[in-house]
């Protein structure tokens, strides 16, 4: 099969695409003939180890893993002896950051990890990016503790996590303000978002509303700018780990104070989490943003638009037409 490899860590220049051999499913797990993938920011901060910490899971001198791609769409190819759950020909979309390996023809999946069938009516290209950007941002949200009828800032409102933060925040009923730049106001809006800031006209921090939650979804602000914001008890939260890993140092510090605080939540996905977002795809109230689509043979230029930071919401990888 046809599969993005890289064998050391760096730049997008060292993704290629090579033939590999196929994986065979074990007793509970299904293989998946992959139609759609993509490029977003943890396959990006795998590659490029630039926070050194990431070597712990994927290798210390070099990548143990030679296929990045976390979430995709596909079809069920092949089922194990022992699953019970999916059958061949099921249509499905999924994460997996443990193994990774979507960045390919064919990949494995337990069935029993974050696994679910495409939502009616949806393509593959629409299902793919339904769970990175939108898991990371559930997690996220549920550690706030934010509730219906409280107010939440959304710093970076367009990337594939704050397009989903929007949404997600919306359904669970909480007044939203949206901070992203000029070209992006309308489609914030549509998202969900009561109020919008233009960063490249209005400083954001002059806003005269005061937040329950504050989540930086693209790591360009600081606790220091934002405290002002926050309710009394109000919580601040962002994608990154700040200028000298500041936020989890405020984190921890943050565990003996009741008033406000950075929390810095522990990304995690269930199998209930992508049931919960496909429900949400179903029923209209979630859509992943998708910016631009590439060929397989295209990844590299794909790594590289996304790591100009420009992207509105997702990049789109098409594996099989």
């Amino acid at each position: 099969m046809k599969a993005a490899i890289y064998t050391q860590y760096g730049p997008p220049e060292v993704v290629s695409v090579a033939e590999v051999s196929t994986p065979q499913p074990t007793a509970n797990e299904v293989l998946i003939k992959i139609y759609a993938t993509t490029v977003n920011r943890t396959d990006c901060g795998f590659r490029s180890a630039e926070y050194f910490v990431s070597r712990f899971w994927s290798g210390l001198l070099r990548p143990k893993g030679k296929i990045l791609g976390n979430e995709f769409a596909g079809e069920i190819a092949a089922i194990g002896t022992d699953v019970t759950g999916f059958s061949v020909g099921d249509r499905v979309f999924g994460y997996d950051d443990t193994r990774f390996g979507s960045h390919a023809e064919y990949k494995i999946m337990d069935a029993n990890d974050p696994l679910a069938t495409i939502p009616e009516g949806w393509t593959y290209e629409d299902a793919a990016p339904l769970t990175e950007g939108a898991h990371y941002a559930l997690g996220n949200i549920k550690a706030s503790k934010v509730t219906s009828g409280q107010y939440a800032m959304v710093y970076g409102a367009t990337g594939a996590i704050g397009s989903a933060a929007v949404q997600l925040l919306t359904y669970f009923g909480v007044h939203v303000t949206a901070v992203c730049q000029t070209k992006n106001l309308g489609l914030v809006e549509k998202l969900g978002a009561q109020k919008v800031i233009d960063y490249l006209n209005e400083d954001f921090t002059k806003t005269d509303r005061r937040f329950d939650f504050i989540f930086d979804a693209v790591g360009k602000s600081s606790f220091g700018q934002c405290k002002p914001l926050l309710t009394t008890k109000g919580v601040y939260i962002s994608t990154e780990l700040g200028k000298n890993s500041e936020n989890i140092f405020l984190a921890l510090v943050g565990m003996f104070s009741t008033g406000k605080k950075v929390l810095f939540p522990i990304p995690k996905i269930t199998k209930e989490d992508v049931l919960f977002l496909r429900d949400l795809a179903e029923s209209g109230h979630f859509k992943p943003i998708i910016d631009r689509h590439y060929s397989l043979e295209q990844i590299v230029d794909a790594y590289r638009y996304v790591e100009t930071g420009q992207k509105t919401g997702n990049v789109v990888i098409t594996i099989t037409a």
